[in-house]
């Protein structure tokens, strides 16, 4: 394993186990992605909170890690070739932690492919989409006096809901009976939409019988309520 030294980012976020993958997040959907992977992996990992009230993921430290500023990131000091890798993009660090860890991908070049088929899925339609519910309906877009935004976005939701209702109709999972990737990637977002965005009524939650199955199932998973926490935010005076 090499020395983390290198990275800038560790000036500010210094590693106090620096052996293990360090992850630079915050609880929001796409960060909570990889702390609760992390969680389902059991690999050993380190987390710093950036604070998006002081303006963390702007620091020239976080953007040296992911020039983009946004969360997550991590660098993985056991890296291939035993050399540390950083890597930013919650899809990408999915998919090279279930690489790294043998779990949550399926073994088939098929079915891979179908994995991350549906991580996809979420990365460009599912948390955009849901993001913009959220803006327009509890955030700054609540006051726009024109509501076709709003309504755009929410019959968009519908329509994704829809998707992944019928996707689940008759599996477990997304992928099946086993659970990956692609669950690890969606059901944070959806869950986000019906907590904190405060949208189930908007998008009709209750009509997505399968989807709210799954999701019940995904919130009582032990990792998934770990990670659903880290890392820890700091408390408000």
């Amino acid at each position: 394993m090499s020395e983390l030294s290198t990275y800038p980012i560790t000036r500010k976020w210094p590693p106090r186990h620096p052996d293990r993958i360090q992850l630079y997040s915050l609880p929001t959907p796409n960060g909570v992605k990889v702390s609760i992977m992390l969680e389902e992996t059991g690999l050993p990992y380190e987390p710093h909170l950036v604070d998006f009230d002081s303006s963390d993921q702007k620091s020239p430290e976080f953007l040296s890690l992911n020039p983009n500023g946004k969360i997550p990131a991590i660098i993985d000091p056991d890296g291939p070739g035993r050399a540390p890798l950083g890597l930013f993009e919650s899809g990408a660090i999915l998919i090279y932690l279930a690489e790294k860890s043998g779990l949550f991908m399926p073994k088939g070049p098929a079915r891979r492919h179908h994995a991350i088929q549906w991580l996809m899925f979420q990365m460009s339609a599912i948390g955009p989409m849901f993001g913009q519910v959220g803006f327009f309906n509890k955030f700054a877009g609540k006051d726009y006096e024109d509501k076709r935004p709003l309504q755009r976005y929410v019959e968009e939701s519908k329509r994704l809901l829809g998707v992944l209702d019928r996707q689940l109709s008759e599996r477990t999972w997304i992928m099946g009976d086993d659970y990956s990737i692609a669950d690890i990637s969606t059901f944070p977002w959806i869950s986000n939409l019906v907590g904190f965005y405060d949208a189930a009524p908007l998008v009709g939650m209750a009509d997505f019988i399968h989807v709210t199955r799954a999701l019940h199932a995904f919130g009582m998973r032990p990792a998934v309520i770990r990670g659903n926490a880290i890392p820890k935010r700091i408390a408000s005076p």
